[in-house]
């Protein structure tokens, strides 16, 4: 349910842009899945070996100490949560009020207003019940998996009728441009995007039921391989309708593959990408509230911030204060270029947390680890970070120094509200 949000409909055609044929974007999705199921699974260890919410937030700082949690913490409060949160959001209103203006670009602050009434809305459910929160999820879950269902079908029913030109191997490994290495890792970052929220059940591990044993495991070994089965199929099924000059061209695939083919039905595909977006804010919500709660638990932020709702055992301060920086994020510039310093923050969150499990291994060897996996999976997902992060740094050094800036910013205010033990309580 975090998972697929507004990715699969946003990332397909910067994953082409990039990669320059048809076959290697599909490549890069199967791939983008192997390396989140990677990535998952060493979350998982950490998860049942430091059974705490917050995820990588509350692994870093027991691994590697205060500063380099609060860093985290810092980056994820201050830009990671509020601008997906925002650009999901204006998404979500984009394509709702698409239909009431069919015929250009709907305005700037009826968008801005939708996507307010839509946060603000989903803050309530979530500051009322978990149950409701989590109730949301799995309807709003379904939703989104019979759309691209339909997708997939109808793709299958294109490639039986032999609308695959696209497909054959001479036609999709011809490449109308040569791709570089750099190009190849600016195509993963834009196909991460799509698979971004593998790691969100870690931010609830002490609200899961039974995590060792089942829960955490199975979850990983169902969703992985789940998403990454569909964003590959409804990528081939894009194909048997659109060339790729016709998917590069267009703003939103899903509507134009919509449009070529569902006929009468083509409202569908507005609706469903509005579906995934409603439940993406409400699993990002959701998330974003505990690592605040764990952050403020920690002696990072404000103890208020670590209060819970008596009746409703819900962190409602945290929760309003993930929606009001939201709020001033949609408001404030452009939000759509922050997705870039996103990516590379979060990308760089993920290689830190997952050195931590190696380093715990060899300062703790004999710690309880009800799940232990093999140090080839660790290994196998640094490489690919390293080579990630360091042509993203070559092709892009001004986002990358940017996102750097960002998380820096946080060591003078770790050294004054959380270091300096002494202060006079007006600070």
């Amino acid at each position: 349910g975090n998972i697929i949000g507004s990715g699969i409909f946003i990332s397909p055609k910067g994953v082409l842009e990039h990669t320059g044929s048809v076959g290697l974007a599909l490549v890069i999705w199967v791939l983008g899945g192997g390396v989140a199921a990677l990535g998952s699974l060493c979350y998982a260890e950490l998860g049942v070996t430091i059974p705490k919410s917050g995820g990588d937030y509350s692994y870093v700082t027991e691994i590697f100490g205060g500063l380099a949690g609060f860093l985290l913490l810092w980056s994820a409060v201050l830009i990671m949560y509020p601008t997906s949160l925002a650009v999901i959001s204006l998404t979500f209103s984009n394509y709702v009020l698409q239909p009431v203006f069919p015929n250009c670009i709907p305005p700037y602050n009826a968008s801005r207003i939708l996507s307010m009434v839509c946060l603000l809305l989903l803050t309530w459910v979530n500051s009322s019940s978990v149950r409701w929160a989590t109730r949301i999820q799995d309807i709003f879950t379904a939703g989104k998996l019979l759309a691209l269902a339909l997708i997939i079908i109808v793709g299958f029913i294109q490639i039986f009728k032999g609308n695959y030109k696209e497909l054959t191997p001479s036609n999709a490994f011809n490449f109308w441009m040569t791709p570089s290495v750099g190009h190849l890792a600016l195509a993963f970052l834009q196909g991460s995007f799509a698979f971004s929220g593998w790691n969100f059940l870690n931010y609830v591990t002490e609200e899961l039921v039974d995590p060792c044993r089942q829960n955490l495991p199975r979850a990983i070994f169902i969703s992985i391989p789940l998403v990454t089965f569909v964003y590959t199929f409804t990528n081939i099924a894009y194909f048997t309708a659109m060339s790729p000059q016709e998917l590069l061209s267009s703003n939103a695939v899903a509507v134009t593959f919509g449009e070529k083919l569902l006929g009468y039905f083509s409202w569908v595909m507005p609706v469903s990408v509005a579906l995934s977006t409603f439940g993406g804010i409400n699993g990002y919500l959701f998330t974003s509230s505990r690592l605040c709660f764990s952050g403020a638990r920690e002696g990072h932020l404000p103890s208020l911030l670590a209060m819970i709702h008596v009746e409703h055992c819900t962190p409602i301060p945290a929760l309003l204060v993930c929606c009001l920086a939201t709020l001033v994020i949609m408001l404030v510039g452009d939000t759509y270029t922050l997705i870039n310093y996103v990516s590379f923050i979060n990308y760089l969150c993920y290689g830190v947390t997952i050195i931590g499990l190696i380093v715990l291994r060899w300062k703790k060897p004999k710690i309880f680890r009800p799940i232990k996996v093999n140090l080839l999976i660790p290994i196998a997902y640094l490489a690919f970070w390293a080579f990630l992060l360091i042509f993203s740094l070559y092709s892009e050094p001004v986002v990358c120094g940017v996102g750097l800036i960002i998380i820096l910013t946080g060591v003078p205010v770790f050294f004054l509200g959380v270091y300096w033990r002494n202060k006079p309580k007006c600070v």
